[in-house]
């Protein structure tokens, strides 16, 4: 009786040794994203209760400003990567570039329009009048560090289009340790109050563009690719953003939704919501760093014309998502007793926060579907039908978070709906993944 053969055990262990390779240093640097804020609150928070207010209303502002061009490093991963595949870095390497003059177009047209209009959005927001100064301010300074942000954005599509995701983790360790250097420095040293976080903040944010550029230029003069902005290419790369940013656009309906709900159904709901929703964030972290794997390697096998490359690191990673988020649910439940008193020692809002992380418990492992599949999906360039399926979801989610205050349910029965449009997503992108059609091979799709 002959041995069964080891070379699909090889194949599984090198397609294990690449995700582990790309994911772990993406999920360090997806972590380190979200400490610029917390940095700014914790200096911030030692200067008064409406400085913080001020910054509370204006990172919302700035952090929507940025989520929304997220697409620029998950479209610029796709592109970049196909064409590593296809073996031509020197047209990756371009592509990089048509993304990053992309990125700096979108960031003065930002800043052309937050700069005027900053003292509407943040009234817009509900700064109280108290805040509402200190709101402007930050908003103003930290505007004019949304091109670097999105430069950020696009460099580190381009990194991890190259197979390349180390580069982006020191990137980002080393921004966080400028911007809490420079806020301590500026705030309270020089005497600059919020106003001095905020520069501190946009100077870190340059510091890491200029590392990024700094790389992309390096590579593009060992390659030979042209550095100059293309108009056809730039024009490419916006188009194919467009579905990108339809998805974002309506997931972030999705997220609103959720919060305007939670806030009629009582104070006690949306402290809890709020709460579930950071933890629930977080999660998304450890899964989103492996559907940032996806990207690179999905976009890698399509460049080389490897169909069932593609497809067996597609399954493979799916086998990742639903590990990781059993996981992940596991450890939600056993952490709960020691979760919820760092949060809040409320019983009003301990009772609904204790239940409804059992639904986000129970929900992990479609979340991982659901974030593998996207990324897969996202490294395809299949961004249509990602817009598509993502504005269903948002129509079947909206009818039934809407229903739950009319009906009489709580916060558990919002999460449910939650649950809800996390299935419908994953029947969608399930259904897209089967079917092929998304298996485009070539440099472009």
């Amino acid at each position: 009786m002959t041995s069964a053969p080891a070379t699909p055990r090889r194949a599984l262990r090198r397609h294990d040794r690449e995700i582990v390779a790309l994911a772990l240093p993406a999920f360090g640097s997806l972590v380190a994203e979200p400490l610029f804020v917390m940095v700014d609150s914790a200096v911030i928070g030692h200067l008064g209760t409406r400085q913080l207010a001020g910054l509370g209303v204006a990172a919302a502002l700035l952090t929507t400003a940025v989520s929304v061009f997220v697409f620029l490093a998950y479209a610029t991963t796709a592109a970049v990567a196909r064409r590593v595949g296809a073996g031509d870095l020197p047209a990756a390497i371009r592509q990089g570039m048509d993304g990053i003059w992309l990125a700096l177009l979108l960031g003065a047209a930002v800043i052309v329009v937050v700069l005027p209009a900053a003292p509407w959005l943040v009234d817009v927001f509900g700064a109280s009048p108290a805040a509402a100064p200190y709101a402007t301010t930050y908003l103003r300074i930290s505007a004019l560090g949304i091109p670097a942000m999105l430069v950020v954005l696009a460099s580190t599509g381009v990194l991890r289009g190259l197979q390349d995701t180390r580069t982006p983790l020191y990137v980002a360790i080393g921004g966080f340790t400028a911007n809490a250097a420079l806020n301590a420095g500026l705030v309270y040293l020089a005497g600059l109050g919020i106003a001095g976080s905020a520069w501190g903040t946009v100077i870190a944010q340059c510091g890491m563009a200029a590392v990024y550029l700094t790389v992309v230029i390096r590579g593009a003069r060992r390659h030979g690719a042209s550095l100059r902005p293309d108009a056809a290419g730039i024009r490419a790369c916006a188009q194919a953003g467009v579905p990108l940013l339809i998805r974002t656009l309506s997931l972030r309906a999705v997220l609103m939704i959720a919060t305007a709900v939670a806030a009629r159904l009582g104070d006690a709901e949306v402290a809890a919501h709020q709460i579930v929703l950071s933890l629930w964030q977080l999660l998304s972290f450890a899964l989103d760093a492996i559907a940032i794997a996806g990207q690179a390697i999905i976009g890698r096998y399509l460049g080389a014309g490897d169909r069932d490359g593609a497809r067996a690191a597609c399954r493979r990673m799916v086998q990742w998502g639903i590990v990781s988020g059993i996981v992940l649910g596991a450890l939600v439940v056993l952490a709960r007793p020691l979760f919820i008193p760092l949060f809040t020692t409320d019983p009003d809002v301990r009772h609904p926060l204790l239940l409804t992380l059992l639904v986000v418990a129970v929900t992990q492992p479609v979340a991982g579907i659901v974030f593998i599949l996207d990324g897969v999906l996202m490294g395809a360039g299949d961004g249509p039908y990602l817009a598509g399926a993502m504005v269903v979801t948002l129509a079947v989610f909206a009818p039934a978070a809407l229903a739950v205050p009319a009906l009489g349910g709580g916060l558990v029965a919002l999460w449910w709906a939650m649950a809800l449009m996390m299935t419908v997503r994953m029947l969608t992108l399930w259904l897209r993944a089967r079917s092929g059609r998304w298996i485009v091979t070539g440099a472009s799709r």
